[in-house]
């Protein structure tokens, strides 16, 4: 599925504007690390973009969330494999169950993606301002973007190194800087 079809679905399901910059972030965050793993660049984005499709709909109703994201891909023809990814991110549904890259990528980019946002707004929106030592130091201050689980990017440790997985997120999102309102 090309990005703008991705894009495309998340707008039907999605209006607010802060929760779309969190899907398209997950999503360039979802790429990059791809991209490094050499894994498919398209799915893994689609599959960051889609992943909160719900969200408004279950009104953040945790016990359905991920579950009716599912449906929804499931009538909009994507495939079944990537729904199943979607609707397993919930962790408060599945948590501790998640053994696959993708799976565990998805868990750190959903977190990771405000935090170095919230970096960037820090430093004026300038997202090339952003540095992984700045993320890594961020993430150690439970106060700021308090909303991002560290719990969860923590389980990128599984896949790589958290300052390789910091510096794929900033390059991931100054890719997309103008869909984030990032300079």
């Amino acid at each position: 599925m090309k990005r703008t079809e991705a894009v495309a679905i998340l707008a039907r399901y999605v209006h607010d504007k802060n929760l779309t910059r969190h899907c398209l972030a997950t999503g360039a965050v979802m790429k990059k690390v791809a991209e490094f793993l050499s894994e498919d660049t398209v799915t893994w984005e689609t599959i960051g973009i889609l992943h909160d499709i719900d969200f408004e709909l279950t009104g953040g109703d945790m016990g359905r969330h991920g579950i009716a994201g599912a449906e929804i891909l499931t009538r909009e023809g994507i495939d079944g494999e990537l729904a199943e990814i979607i609707k397993r991110h919930n962790h408060f549904l599945y948590r501790g169950t998640y053994e696959r890259p993708v799976e565990i990528v998805l868990q750190a980019a959903d977190s990771v993606s405000g935090l170095v946002i919230a970096c960037a707004l820090v430093k004026g929106g300038k997202i090339s301002d952003v540095t992984s030592k700045t993320v890594g130091k961020k993430a150690k201050e439970r106060g700021f973007a308090a909303g991002c689980d560290r719990e969860r990017i923590g389980l990128i440790r599984g896949v790589m190194d958290p300052v390789v997985f910091y510096d794929l997120a900033i390059q991931g999102l100054r890719e997309i800087r103008a869909e984030l309102d990032l300079t």
